[in-house]
């Protein structure tokens, strides 16, 4: 019995053994030219063709990604330590793993400007600012981390499941496909040669015949099995090649939830920017409760009292006669019509005045350098 078996393992091994040495022959000999090929068909060919430039490209889109949701890499080891956000930390999340709290570049600036705006008080204009302005960037880190996670999970994790999965099964059977080719290859130039020395039978002993018809018939029943075989394996690679259709349309998918996470992670960071500046709007430098120092840097403001702000100048210019300015929210988004206008976003705040021959309906508004008029309706005046 075990006679029996380690013979037939020798057989085997000696078998494959054969194949292997004819298809390296065989692939020589197509380098040199000497051994003709079989070509696949020019839609066969395109299909492989835009399967190799899919994974190539998928694998740099993928990097790129997260080179673009990793933390810049020149930060001091400090700082590093604090906010390497990786990838791995949500894919631990999706394999049920602990998910390590990290804090974002954002989180740490604001927190440090938190910290110092308390330092310096939060009562005066400048320590009042920091701890506004630390908020703020606390929330962008906040918005960061949700772009962040949602680009994980909705576009990188797909593309790299495609390339695990769908695009490793491809390469498995385009594998498979050549060694079959280079087997039905190896097999034709068999069976060409062996009709080639199959010489007239009336020119040849009897026994030489027959052995060189068994040659040939054999080489014909290895031609047709190399045949057969090499047929099905270019049908399986043809149906996984075609299937790389479905693989754009689900990274269109993918690719279209990246630019809405990224569109609404601009979106909120402009928003919380937009209503900092409304915030900090008010503070002006050169009021009495600013964090300038007029006494010299030897005398720190902090240990000054608070004086109260000045009442605001009133300004007179030959165009226009004396009129009081004040403050206005705007309500509403308005679009200038023209030049003459200016165009208000809601929420800011703006001055206004009123100008002698303006209709009642208009209020002339001034934003830093820029000035026009503005329906009264879309604001409120405060007094």
């Amino acid at each position: 019995m075990d006679t029996n078996s380690g013979l037939f393992k020798m057989k085997k091994f000696a078998a494959d053994a054969g194949t292997l040495f004819n298809r390296a022959v065989q692939f020589t000999e197509e380098k040199l030219g000497q051994a003709e090929k079989t070509e696949l068909d020019a839609h066969f060919e395109n299909l492989l063709q835009r399967a190799d430039k899919t994974k190539i490209w998928t694998e740099k889109v993928l990097k790129q990604t997260e080179c673009l949701l990793q933390p810049n890499p020149s930060l001091n080891a400090e700082l590093l330590t604090e906010l390497d956000v990786r990838m791995e930390d949500f894919f631990y999340e999706k394999l049920d793993k602990k998910k390590r709290d990290r804090i974002s570049h954002h989180e740490l600036l604001g927190q440090i400007m938190t910290d110092a705006g308390n330092e310096f008080g939060p009562g005066t204009s400048y320590g009042n600012a920091l701890v506004k302005t630390g908020a703020t960037q606390i929330n962008i880190g906040n918005a960061e981390k949700e772009f962040v996670q949602s680009t994980a999970n909705n576009f990188l994790q797909p593309l790299r499941n495609f390339l695990d999965g769908d695009m490793k099964t491809i390469q498995k059977e385009k594998k498979i496909l050549e060694t079959k080719r280079l087997d039905l290859d190896a097999a034709k130039t068999k069976n060409r040669r062996a009709k080639s020395q199959n010489t007239q039978p009336t020119s040849r002993p009897q026994t030489l015949a027959l052995i060189e018809d068994d040659a040939v018939a054999r080489a014909e029943a290895d031609l047709r099995i190399a045949q057969t075989e090499f047929d099905r394996q270019a049908e399986i690679t043809k149906l996984l090649l075609e299937g790389v259709n479905s693989a754009h349309a689900h990274h269109l998918r993918c690719l279209n939830d990246f630019i809405e996470a990224q569109t609404t992670y601009y979106a909120q960071c402009q928003q919380y920017m937009a209503d900092l500046q409304r915030q900090l709007g008010s503070y002006s430098v050169g009021s009495g409760n600013s964090s300038t120092n007029s006494l010299g840097p030897g005398i720190p403001n902090s240990t000054l009292p608070v004086q109260p702000s000045a009442p605001p100048m009133i300004h007179i210019t030959a165009a226009t006669p004396s009129t009081e300015k004040k403050q206005a929210r705007v309500l509403y988004d308005y679009d200038a019509a023209d030049n003459s206008e200016l165009s208000l976003l809601a929420d800011e705040l703006i001055t206004v005045y009123k100008v002698p021959g303006l209709d009642p309906d208009w209020l002339m508004a001034e934003r830093g350098s820029q000035k026009g008029k503005v329906p009264n309706t879309y604001l409120e005046v405060l007094e």
